[in-house]
């Protein structure tokens, strides 16, 4: 199998068993049976789980097709997150994390710094985090495309930029999906995501991943899960594992109507600092079309003149929920500084494109800055 479609239909799913069905539901399971030896794959609910491990086979095949590799769920984002900066990361080491990534990484970071580790940030864009790399450096974090501002870095040359220095490269692989892009083949040790948003797309699921070629790597974040008691349910894992099918067709939705409306907010006197990497004059593109497969996200970013100004945008739309976070399949959008923690202006708009009718969505929008114009 070779398409990403013809992948994602079938990722993880047990051999067709007579009367059974394709994809087998929740097993929930605090313990089991277990006799003698504690051996076997399955002995207690905080070690594993029949529901996860159909589910991290399938994102397996998703994030490394090509090559074998381990996956690890965890109840979120930041739970994965955690696990390989904090299994990785020891006393006297460097950790190298993007000054424009996700909004709680600076608290980790401050967890990190309590615990004797020295952090550096740099942006995204030019690939800064070049400049903070040195010989002491233990982990390069790296989220492209960045949220919220969607730059984005060239993740092989950081990458073996990092490696000639004795230091792993995570990459946190949220926004694009492994539809979009597969850090691991582009020399990142760890794919981490969040797949809260896009991979399960409904808005339904908290949920993250950890994928790595290195079995010891692997081995190392789940014990790391197992210590400190990160895992998700059982139900959130098989919705993800169902959510999956569909992830091509999503991503691939979404990312043109994204691009469609980028399009669309070119022109508009009110919008200042578009943002979407598949714009060809987005200060991203040349990067992002080498290694995103053709698939640029399903974010738009922008600002507009004020907090109030952006509030009464988000008051007008119709087809487009105000709420946080982004990949579901109905749109949001929200005046991101609401919540603190992202060097953005009060009226910087992040608009997480759905798989409503093109058409429809942008007419919603043009007809919301209309009014919110006034």
């Amino acid at each position: 199998m070779t398409g990403d479609g013809t992948r994602a239909v079938r990722a993880g799913l047990p051999e067709a068993e007579a009367y059974e069905p394709a994809l087998p539901g929740p097993v929930f399971a605090a313990h089991y049976h277990l006799p003698g030896d504690a051996s076997g794959p399955f002995a207690y609910g905080r070690d594993a789980n029949p529901t996860w491990s159909r589910l991290e086979r399938a994102i397996s095949e998703l994030e490394s097709p090509d090559a074998a590799a381990e996956t690890v769920v965890f109840a979120s984002g930041m739970g994965a997150i955690a696990a390989v900066l904090l299994s990785q990361l020891r006393q006297g080491d460097t950790a190298v994390l993007p000054s424009d990534g996700y909004q709680l990484l600076p608290a980790l970071s401050e967890r990190l710094r309590s615990f004797g580790v020295q952090v550096r940030t740099a942006p995204t864009a030019r690939d800064a985090q070049l400049t903070a790399l040195d010989d002491t450096t233990g982990l390069l974090w790296l989220e492209t495309p960045s949220n919220p501002g969607l730059d984005v870095c060239d993740i092989r040359a950081l990458a073996d930029a990092a490696h000639a220095r004795g230091a792993l490269v995570a990459v946190d692989n949220t926004l694009a999906t492994p539809i979009g892009q597969r850090p691991l083949e582009l020399g990142a040790d760890f794919s981490v995501a969040s797949g809260t948003k896009a991979l399960t797309g409904h808005g339904d699921v908290l949920l993250g991943y950890v994928t790595c070629r290195d079995p010891e790597l692997a081995a190392a974040v789940r014990g790391w899960r197992k210590t400190v008691g990160a895992i998700p349910g059982p139900m959130e894992a098989w919705l993800a594992h169902r959510s999956l099918a569909t992830l091509p067709l999503r991503v691939d939705r979404q990312a043109r109507t994204a691009l469609a409306l980028a399009e669309a907010l070119r022109d508009r006197p009110e919008v200042d600092g578009l943002r979407h990497p598949g714009l060809p004059d987005d200060p991203a593109h040349p990067v992002a079309s080498g290694q995103m497969r053709g698939r640029f996200g399903c974010v738009v970013s922008f600002t507009l003149p004020g907090k109030e100004y952006a509030e009464r945008f988000l008051a007008a739309l119709r087809l487009v929920d105000d709420a946080t976070s982004f990949g579901g399949v109905r749109s949001t959008a929200e005046r991101r500084g609401r919540w603190g923690g992202d060097a953005v202006a009060e009226g910087f708009i992040r608009f997480s494109v759905g798989a409503e009718d093109p058409d429809d969505l942008i007419a919603d929008v043009l007809r919301a800055l209309d009014e919110a114009r006034g």
